[in-house]
């Protein structure tokens, strides 16, 4: 019982390689058990504490908790300070940055019309789809039947689409402005 999180991420590493979790006799070579019962013992407990989940076929899938991360204490941006393993809570990337999983999308960003508010050529932004959005809320907006990035902004004349980079002028629609979601989050991967 000890070592389930090491057994876990095991697991949580081969679901990533494979795209599926493995039936128990794979478990059992690739955590070194002798038996299918220890295998069914450390399944259960993992079920328990709700990493693990069982189809209605009986194959094994996520749980609720499967793709949860740790969270650190805190790390300084400007001088080092002492390391340890200060692991305070746990959390899922779609607990912390998805609200309404029906309507939220991932949204490849290209360009760089964005740049000063962080937002990079190749990132990716998590949008809930709503076809309202208050002043100042990054959207992703259609205008001339084109998809683009930008905050909302308002001006006397009406509403008005504001890059994060000089470069790029402010979008002064002259039809139809259509809201398809607000921004509420971002990634990138680092290569």
């Amino acid at each position: 019982m000890e070592q389930d999180d090491i057994y876990l991420t095991k697991l949580q590493d081969y679901y990533a390689d494979n795209s599926v979790l493995p039936p128990y006799s794979t478990i059992m070579s690739l955590l070194g058990f002798k038996s299918k019962s220890a295998v069914a013992a450390l399944v259960a407990r993992l079920k328990l504490a709700q990493f693990l989940e069982s189809t209605p076929e009986k194959r094994l899938k996520p749980g609720k908790r499967f793709f949860e991360r740790a969270i650190f204490d805190s790390v300084r941006a400007g001088m080092p300070h002492p390391a340890g393993d200060n692991r305070n809570d746990t959390i899922t990337i779609d607990e912390y940055l998805v609200n309404q999983p029906s309507r939220t999308v991932l949204v490849n960003v290209k360009g760089d019309s964005m740049i000063d508010a962080g937002i990079m050529d190749g990132d990716t932004v998590v949008v809930e789809k709503r076809n309202m959005a208050n002043i100042g809320e990054m959207v992703i907006a259609i205008v001339e039947n084109e998809f683009t990035l930008k905050t909302l902004g308002k001006e006397k004349d009406g509403y008005v689409l504001i890059p994060a980079n000089k470069a790029y002028p402010v979008i002064r629609p002259k039809g139809s402005l259509e809201i398809f979601g607000v921004v509420v989050g971002q990634f990138r991967k680092y290569k």
